[in-house]
């Protein structure tokens, strides 16, 4: 015969399960108790996207910025991803931090505006079918140039690393771990994701011939040097190539012959949020077609969301022409992948050719 302690234990099991025991609540907070922290590059949203979403869900957000893909991620490990609901990386990184548990998986359910998205970002290898990340926006790197100031059309890899005389220490090249390699690795015929030590010691010794013609090393500043004309000649993301084709339009982009790499912006929601509503909400937002067309028309790069991209105002295509890349055209770059045990190699290989920068 069960005692009226057992019984009670029983009752209070099934509420443990059910809604809490002992005046703990565990059941899903309503989303305007809930608050965000974000984590986004500065500039890469519009200022005015936060407040909106605040303001339209009742949710208190903070947005904070990192200036890179790695000074965030070494943030999350070192704090196993308190602090943040949800981070913006890209898909590479993305997956490492899925790898290590960081990442929550996604709730379909919760963001029904996935399906205005592109049905070719769920193959993308870094995350097939969006487990742990959704794209925000997607582009290519090449090269970014003067096209007043050059007496031919680049189209190669090489006028980079090997320039004619007059445009040594006209260049300035990405200093970024994976797009400092780039470079050398399509000149010479190599995957951006190669893990082979003899192709990147190849690499390593083509970026160490190249220093000799640049003017800098440069992530965030180039197109502003290509504007003033201090650089002719610049390796560049197309979004931040268009910053450039604004303020002058003699500046052009193009995928050199060897090919590129297809680079995707992805958002994330922190396995350790207690925010997970509110974080898929805020997702679902960024999603809507007017809201990720405006999102396009104010930082100027590609989203894979076709409902959004049909809404952006047609005159940019014509303004800035890599805007208008379809799907097909971006997929024929190699989608960049977390490296894994040989990450450290690319490390050790970007530490050496950047000495004494």
């Amino acid at each position: 015969m069960k005692t009226r302690r057992s019984l009670v234990l029983m009752a209070c099991t099934l509420a443990l399960i059910l809604a809490g025991c002992g005046g703990a609540d565990t059941a899903e907070r309503p989303i305007e108790e809930q608050s965000l922290v974000i984590s986004n590059w500065e500039g890469y949203m519009p200022d005015d996207l936060v407040p909106n979403f605040s303001e339209q869900f009742g949710v208190e957000t903070t947005l904070t910025f990192h200036a890179t893909n790695e000074e965030i991620v070494g943030k999350l490990v070192a704090a196993q991803g308190e602090g943040f609901d949800v981070v913006f990386v890209s898909g590479q990184f993305a997956q490492a931090l899925a790898g290590q548990g960081l990442l929550a998986e996604i709730d379909h359910e919760q963001i029904p505006n996935a399906e205005n998205l592109y049905d070719e970002v769920g193959s993308l290898g870094y995350d097939e079918g969006m487990q742990y990340s959704v794209p925000y926006a997607w582009g290519t790197t090449g090269l970014c140039y003067r096209s007043d100031l050059l007496d031919f059309e680049p189209d190669s890899w090489w006028d980079l690393l090997d320039p004619p005389a007059e445009l040594s220490g006209k260049i300035t090249m990405l200093a970024t771990e994976r797009w400092l390699m780039l470079p050398a690795q399509k000149a010479l015929g190599f995957s951006v994701n190669t893990t082979d030590p003899d192709e990147m010691e190849q690499v390593k010794q083509v970026l160490i011939d190249a220093k000799q013609h640049l003017l800098a090393y440069d992530d965030t500043t180039f197109y502003s040097k290509l504007v003033s004309g201090e650089a002719w000649l610049v390796e560049a993301w197309d979004g931040w190539c268009n910053y450039g084709i604004a303020e002058n339009p003699d500046i052009k982009y193009v995928i050199p012959q060897e090919g590129t790499d297809l680079w995707v912006d992805t958002m994330a929601i922190l396995a350790s949020s207690e925010n997970k509503e509110a974080a898929h909400a805020f997702i679902n937002y960024v999603l809507e077609p007017s809201i990720h067309s405006w999102v396009v028309e104010n930082i100027l790069y590609k989203t894979p969301n076709r409902a959004a991209m049909e809404l952006v105002d047609p005159s940019l295509f014509e303004t800035f022409p890599n805007l208008a890349m379809t799907p097909e055209e971006l997929l024929q770059g190699e989608v960049l992948l977390d490296l894994g045990d040989a990450q450290p190699m690319y490390t050790q290989i970007a530490t050496e050719v950047l000495a004494g920068s």
